[in-house]
């Protein structure tokens, strides 16, 4: 039989999916340094891989500089080379106490392409979001003991879920594209 149970798991789902592309834009960078940015970037220390935020303290002392000071300072090297890897494209700058990224101002080309990126992160939390609804459609028709007008107003009810996540998404898309965009 369909409860409120139903519903309530479907939007948690919907919001996970929001959540997971509300990170991905964290990541993007915008005219301002923010820790977000390198806070995930996987770091090879005492023989594993760990997220940077794990190993050290990231602080932005200006708009556009992070500073990333470790809790273990012979560590300093292997942060150091595991953001040459990542794709910040900022060369960082070692003092053997603290690592620093100075971030440049975004050219209009880069600000475009973090735009297209952005919308394309949209986009697939825009499929994922039709995915729990696509699935949620299935659970539904297994109901069997379901009359047909209970059916309709679930299936309805389940749009309007949908679409106010997509709105959502939508709208945390166009903010995140004026971020960019701002000078």
């Amino acid at each position: 039989m369909l409860d409120e149970s139903f519903f309530k798991d479907i939007e948690e789902r919907m919001k996970k999916c929001l959540d997971s592309m509300l990170r991905d834009f964290a990541n993007v960078r915008t005219g301002r340094a923010t820790p977000g940015m390198v806070e995930k970037i996987p770091v090879e220390a005492y023989g594993s891989e760990m997220p940077l935020n794990s190993m050290a303290t990231i602080s932005v002392p200006e708009a556009r500089t992070l500073v990333i000071q470790p809790f273990d300072k012979s560590q300093i090297g292997s942060i150091e080379r595991a953001i040459y890897k990542s794709d910040l494209g900022v060369t960082p700058q070692n003092d053997g106490q603290v690592v620093r990224l100075m971030f440049p101002p975004l050219t209009k080309e880069r600000r475009k392409d973090l735009v297209k990126v952005v919308k394309a992160r949209s986009e697939e939390a825009k499929v994922a979001l039709r995915g729990v609804r696509r699935d949620a459609l299935e659970k539904l028709k297994s109901f069997k003991d379901l009359r047909e007008d209970d059916q309709k107003k679930a299936q309805d009810r389940l749009q309007k879920l949908t679409d106010k996540s997509v709105a959502e998404a939508a709208s945390s898309t166009d903010s995140k594209e004026k971020e960019i965009m701002e000078i």
